[in-house]
Order: C-alpha cells, then sequence, then structure tokens
C-alpha cells in the first residue's frame, strides 16, 4: 500500500510526488501520457518556445535599429518546431529521471478513483488496484469550445494543435484575448501571419489592468493585429478557401481559427462523482487550508480545483500544501494574494495581487501610482519604452497589487511579489536601492512616487 496515490502527472502532480519524498512518504503517480502534463507537453514549455523563437525573428529583423546590417530574416519553421519539440523532451526525460531519483512510482494509463485507493486502467485494457492511504487528484483540465466551432484540429484548432502546426498560417483567426490567445497573437504575428483577435469583452486580458491591456493593444496594433474587443462571433462557415468568422454585419475569411475561450477541468471518468466528492461546475470543491476535498483522506490540487488560477505554479504550490498536510496533519494553505501571473506576449505582461477595480470592490480607499518607461533609460537603450509600472496601495497602507509591462516583466514582477505578500508600504519598498540603469529603475520610481516623495 501506498502513503499516497496521485492521478494526473501535470505540475500539482508531480510536485505532489516529488515534494512527498521530504517527508518519507511512499507515492504512485497515475499518468495517461508522458509525465509532465498540459504545462510541459502542450501548454507553457512548448507556447513560450515559440515566443523566444518569434522574439528572435523579430529582434533580427529590428536589428537595423541598432546599428547592425544583416539580411532579411528567414524563418525555418520546421526548424524551430523540432526545437520546441527537443526542449520539451529534454525537460521530460529530466523529470521521469528526478521523479524516479525520489523514489516515485510512476505508472501510465488513466486512473480513477475507487473505494481503497485508484483503479488502474492500461492502454491493453488491464486493471490494477493501487492501494493507497490518501488519494491526490490532480486531472489538469482541457481546451473549451464555443458553439459553432466545433474542434476539427485542422481548420478549426486549440493551442494544443496549433503548437505542433506543421508550416506558419497565413491566415488566422483567434477567439479570445486572454492570455493563451493573446499569446498566440504576438508569436503569429511577429513571425508575419496575418491575425485577427476578438474578445466578447471591451478589452483584451479580461480581468487585468486597462492600462497593461491598452499597452499591449497598441503593440499588437503596430504588429497589424486587427483587435476587436466588445464583439461576439456567430458560427463559422467554410468555404473552399478557408474559414469565415462571421461577426455583426461584417465577416473576416481566414485559414484556420484557433479557440482560446478557457480551459474546463478535466474530471470526466475519474471516479469523482461517483465518489460524491462536492463539485462546483464541474470544479472541485477543496477545503483551500489543506487541500483536502469532502472525502477525507481525497485531496486535489491544480486546474480542477473550484476557485484558484489555472497555472502551472498554483499547481506547484498546492500539492506541496496537500503533501504536507498528509505528513504532518498540519495545514500549510497557499498564500493566493501574491501569485504572480505573466502573459507572455511581446512585450510581456505581469500582474500580482489585486487589481485597481478588485481592491475598489473589496471597500478598500485605494492610490494608484504609475510609471512609463519612457524615461528609463534602460528601456529606451533596448528600444522597448511602450511600457508600464502600476502599483495599487491602500491610502497609508501597504501595497495591494502591482502590474507590470515590459518585454521582462515576467522576471520583474517577483520583486512587486514579495511586496504584496510582505504587505510592506510603498514607503518601505521605496528606500531599497535600484542599480541604473535598469529596465527595474521603473518600479523604484513607481515606490517612491507611491511613498509620496518621487524623484523624476
Amino acid at each position: 500500500m501506498y502513503d499516497v496515490v496521485i492521478i494526473g502527472g501535470g505540475p500539482g502532480g508531480y510536485a505532489a510526488a516529488l515534494y512527498a519524498h521530504n517527508f518519507g512518504l511512499s507515492t504512485a503517480l497515475v499518468t495517461k501520457e508522458r509525465v509532465g502534463g498540459t504545462c510541459l507537453l502542450r501548454g507553457c514549455i512548448p507556447a513560450k518556445t515559440w515566443l523566444q523563437t518569434a522574439a528572435v525573428y523579430s529582434m533580427v529583423g529590428r536589428a537595423g535599429e541598432f546599428g547592425v546590417g544583416t539580411s532579411e530574416p528567414q524563418l525555418d519553421w520546421g526548424a524551430a518546431r523540432d526545437r520546441k519539440t527537443n526542449v520539451v523532451d529534454g525537460l521530460v526525460k529530466g523529470l521521469s529521471g528526478l521523479l524516479a531519483s525520489r523514489g516515485a512510482d510512476v505508472r501510465n494509463g488513466f486512473g480513477r478513483l475507487v473505494d481503497g485507493g485508484v483503479e488502474l486502467r492500461t492502454d491493453d485494457g488491464g486493471t490494477e488496484l493501487l492501494e493507497g492511504r490518501h488519494v491526490i487528484l490532480a486531472t489538469g483540465s482541457v481546451p473549451q469550445s464555443i458553439p459553432g466551432y466545433d474542434i476539427d484540429g485542422e481548420r478549426i484548432v486549440t493551442s494544443d494543435h496549433a503548437l505542433d502546426w506543421d508550416r506558419r498560417p497565413d491566415r488566422v483567426a483567434i477567439i479570445g484575448a486572454g492570455a493563451i490567445g493573446a499569446e498566440f497573437a504576438s508569436l503569429l504575428a511577429d513571425v508575419g501571419s496575418e491575425v485577427h483577435l476578438f474578445e466578447m469583452v471591451d478589452q483584451v486580458l479580461p480581468g487585468m489592468e486597462p492600462e497593461a491591456a491598452k499597452a499591449l493593444e497598441r503593440s499588437f496594433k503596430k504588429k497589424k493585429v486587427k483587435v476587436r474587443t466588445g464583439v461576439r462571433v456567430d458560427p463559422a462557415r467554410f468555404t473552399d478557401q478557408g474559414v469565415v468568422v462571421p461577426f455583426g454585419d461584417d465577416a473576416v475569411e481566414v485559414d484556420v481559427v484557433l479557440v482560446a475561450t478557457g480551459r474546463a477541468p478535466f474530471t470526466d471518468g475519474a471516479g469523482i462523482a461517483e465518489a460524491g466528492i462536492a463539485m462546483d461546475r464541474g470544479f472541485v470543491t477543496v477545503d483551500l487550508e489543506t487541500m483536502g476535498t469532502s472525502k477525507p483522506g481525497v485531496y486535489a490540487v491544480g486546474d480542477i480545483v473550484a476557485g484558484t488560477p489555472q497555472l502551472a505554479h498554483v499547481g506547484f504550490a498546492e500539492g506541496m500544501a496537500a503533501i504536507t498536510h498528509i505528513a504532518t496533519g498540519v495545514p500549510a494553505p497557499v498564500d493566493y494574494r501574491a501569485v504572480p501571473m505573466v502573459v507572455y506576449t511581446h512585450p510581456e505582461v505581469a500582474q500580482v495581487g489585486l487589481t485597481e477595480a478588485q481592491a475598489r470592490e473589496r471597500g478598500y480607499d485605494v492610490e494608484v501610482t504609475s510609471h512609463g518607461m519612457r524615461g528609463i533609460g534602460r528601456a529606451i537603450i533596448h528600444g522597448e519604452t511602450g511600457g508600464l509600472v502600476k502599483i495599487v496601495a491602500e491610502r497609508n497602507g501597504p501595497v495591494l497589487g502591482a502590474t507590470v509591462v515590459d518585454p521582462s516583466a515576467g522576471e520583474l514582477i517577483h520583486e512587486l511579489m514579495y511586496v504584496v505578500g510582505w504587505e510592506a508600504l510603498p514607503a518601505e519598498a521605496a528606500s531599497f536601492i535600484h542599480a541604473h540603469p535598469t529596465v527595474s529603475e521603473a518600479i523604484g520610481e513607481t515606490l517612491l512616487a507611491a511613498a509620496g516623495h518621487p524623484l523624476h
């Protein structure tokens, strides 16, 4: 009998398996594919590898701005796709080796929660009961679509398919301008595709700071992305030349439609509902102090958890929290107040804590301070001055949230993660010195202004 049986080999599941080694817990990890889950196999890692290719291609095209003479860049799509595959394969191999070194028993097949543990069903139809004192559900999520856009993997696709296109599509419509849709719009525009981006609410990146959304939309327009917000699309029509996407009284014809309207929890067939575990619209309800479900001994982590962000690093943290409670009986809850979120467009958009709107909705008397990149020496050197830093603080109180727009925003946001997580006052955070010249000086300038004594 195992101490813990985990269903799902993605970030939440494999983090739990790795962390269990610290407490001497025996673990079995059931995965229906290679370890890594959506993030490593079809999400974070391959998508960001493609985005890096696009960034290099774009930078070479701009080389003349920096006094560097080059010929017109040529994109070898096949070589770029091979690199993406090699990056993924290398990380899968490393993760598999790490799990083995930590004593995790990785079992391939489909896992289903049953009394006494997990029923493992293999591809050849065989079944086996993996007995466990505790079970962690980490079954992840799948792309969802909308009416009139049935996924066929060729003309109507999800991000799963787009990461393995065998050539660059000439004309693409992307439905949904959240993180996934925005990233693909940025990537494809940078490598020369004609991109139409549709979003039903009135800004790209719904839920993020409007100033950040506007900065990204300006960048999109420079890339000639056709951005349409506040628009609903009607069902697609197929022609010999491609796919027609109708909206209002207008329509566009493209070669392929990428549906990026979010991800749904993958719980079908996992025995969760049959076990009587409390759920909310397909998500699993948990005690956020422990990650325990309504069934004693059963925990849930990652994308299937109700009310928590569908982010790989949240899955990591929740897996660790579940294992800590299993091993010690002591809650070690995730601090969701200070979870950074990064959209890997060019420029990147990163956020931590509350937005201005969220802070006001929660009754805070807020003070908002922002600083653009136009006067930041390093940003000027980089030729990237369209970004900004925005800080939301309680009046005479701590920093509640922050947003950064910059090509390096995903790295910069972690300084503000600590400021938010430690509930620092703007003046406390502003007392530290930023190196000059760095893009991070924009954070220092914004904190100084939030503290009431700006330098510039």
